[in-house]
């Protein structure tokens, strides 16, 4: 399935976090957790506001923990995101 944002909007793949505690610990993800709101640039809209963001495909984004839509693209979990939810880009 390929899916295009449209205008100013963004489409990110929701990024698994694991969790490790102090000795070390890895801690599997649960369907019971809370997502963190940090994900990767699959696709982005052609709307003004989204192009003045600097936004490539690939890049890590953070948004806010409730932003954005979510959609199940080829069974893994994705989120539509307008270009003012995305807060920050990791580089």
């Amino acid at each position: 399935m390929n899916i295009q944002p449209l205008g100013d909007r963004v489409l990110v793949k929701l990024l698994k976090q694991e969790e490790v505690t102090a000795s070390g610990i890895v801690l599997p993800d649960t369907g019971d957790k809370e997502r963190k709101a940090e994900g990767q640039v699959i696709a982005i809209g052609d709307g003004e506001k989204v192009r003045k963001l600097g936004l490539k495909a690939g890049e890590k984004v953070i948004f806010g923990k409730y932003a954005g839509d979510e959609v199940e693209v080829e069974k893994e979990p994705h989120k539509i995101l307008k270009d003012e939810e995305v807060l920050a880009v990791v580089r």
